[in-house]
């Protein structure tokens, strides 16, 4: 979300460990953001996914501040276990 400092942290995050990511803003994305809400059950931010396509079935991985992890710390870690980084 443009203006959280919880997001702007994750990204801050995510650049030091030279990880690549989309930014989807939740206003610009109003949508998208409704479907991830009620996947998961929470509205917190920042939140991510993970896509992966393997043999061209793309699969998606959710996860949700205060459901999946508590830092941001602990939601990079999730992403570079994810790619074994």
């Amino acid at each position: 979300m443009d203006g959280c400092p919880f997001c702007q942290m994750m990204k801050d995050r995510l650049d030091e460990e030279n990880i690549n990511y989309f930014v989807r803003d939740i206003h610009e994305h109003e949508d998208e953001y409704e479907m991830f809400k009620e996947i998961t059950g929470n509205d917190f931010v920042p939140s991510f996914m993970i896509v992966e396509s393997p043999d061209d079935e793309p699969v998606s991985h959710l996860y949700a501040p205060e459901r999946d992890y508590n830092e941001i710390d602990e939601g990079v870690n999730i992403i570079k276990e994810h790619f074994g980084l």
